[in-house]
C-alpha cells in the first residue's frame, strides 16, 4: 500500500471519504474525485494533517472526458496509477409503478456508466503496469431483490457481472486484479436521494436495525487491496449481523 496511487471515485462523503482516509494511513498517495470541490479540499487538508498525501480533482463519473481528465492530472501528477475504486453511487430506490424514469436514468448513468467511464480511462494505465487492482462498489441488491429496488438491483447486479468479466480477462492477462464490494445496509447519505413516500415508510423499518459503517466497508476494500498479487478476492459480501 504503500506510496501506490489509488484514485477514489464518490470520495466526498460516506464509504469514499473513510475508504480515503484508511488507505491515506496505511501510506497510500489517495486521489480524491466527486462533484463537490469544497468537500474534498476539506477531506485532502484531514487526510494531510494526518501526515497522508492527497491530491484532489473534481469531476462528475458521468462525464466520460471528465474522468479522462482525472486520469490524466493524476499521471501529471505522480506518473503512475495503481488502483481504481469505482465507489460513487445513487440509491433513489421507489416502485415501478410510480415511474419515476429520470430516477431510473440517472441510476443507469451513474451506478453503471459511472463504473465502465472510470474503468475505460484506467485500463490502458493498468495495463502498461502489467497489474494492479479495480475496486467496484455493488451492493447485497446485486444479489437479493427488495421491494422498490428493481433499477437499482438491476444497476447494481450490472456491476457485479462486469466485475466478473473483467476479473476473467484481466487477472490472467495482465495481473489486474478485480473486486465487487457488496455491502448490506450502510449508515450513510445514501438513502438522501429517495423521493417515493412509500419507500421512505418501508425504509424507516431499518432505523432499529444496526447497520454496518463506513469504515466497515472501506476495511473490506483495504484486505482486498492488501492480498499478494497472486491473489484475487472475487466478491465481498458484507452485511448487517441482524440483516435478513
Amino acid at each position: 500500500m504503500k506510496n501506490n496511487v489509488i484514485i477514489i471515485t464518490g470520495a466526498s462523503s460516506g464509504i469514499g471519504k473513510a475508504t480515503a482516509k484508511l488507505l491515506a494511513k496505511k501510506g497510500a498517495k489517495v486521489v480524491l474525485t466527486a462533484r463537490s470541490t469544497d468537500k474534498l479540499n476539506t477531506l485532502k487538508k484531514e487526510i494531510e494533517d494526518n501526515q497522508g498525501e492527497a491530491y484532489v480533482v473534481t469531476a462528475d463519473v458521468t462525464d466520460k472526458k471528465a474522468f479522462e481528465t482525472v486520469v490524466t492530472k493524476t499521471l501529471e501528477k505522480y506518473g503512475t496509477i495503481n488502483s481504481l475504486i469505482n465507489n460513487a453511487g445513487l440509491m433513489p430506490l421507489s416502485f415501478v409503478e410510480k415511474l419515476k424514469t429520470d430516477e431510473w436514468n440517472t441510476m443507469v448513468d451513474v451506478n453503471i456508466k459511472g463504473v465502465l467511464n472510470g474503468v475505460s480511462a484506467v485500463l490502458p494505465t493498468l495495463i502498461k503496469n502489467k497489474g494492479g487492482d479495480i475496486i467496484n462498489i455493488s451492493s447485497m441488491a446485486a444479489n437479493r431483490y427488495f421491494p422498490g429496488g428493481a433499477v437499482y438491483c438491476a444497476t447494481k447486479s450490472a456491476v457485479k457481472m462486469f466485475s466478473e468479466g473483467l476479473r476473467q480477462e484481466l487477472a490472467p492477462k495482465y495481473g489486474i486484479n478485480v473486486t465487487s464490494i457488496e455491502p448490506g445496509a450502510v449508515d450513510t447519505n445514501l438513502t438522501d436521494t429517495i423521493t417515493d413516500e412509500d419507500i421512505k415508510e418501508k425504509m424507516s423499518g431499518m432505523q432499529s436495525m444496526t447497520t454496518l459503517k463506513a469504515d466497515d466497508i472501506a476495511n473490506a476494500i483495504y484486505y482486498a487491496l492488501s492480498q499478494p498479487d497472486h491473489v484475487n478476492i472475487n466478491d465481498v459480501y458484507i452485511v448487517p449481523s441482524e440483516q435478513q
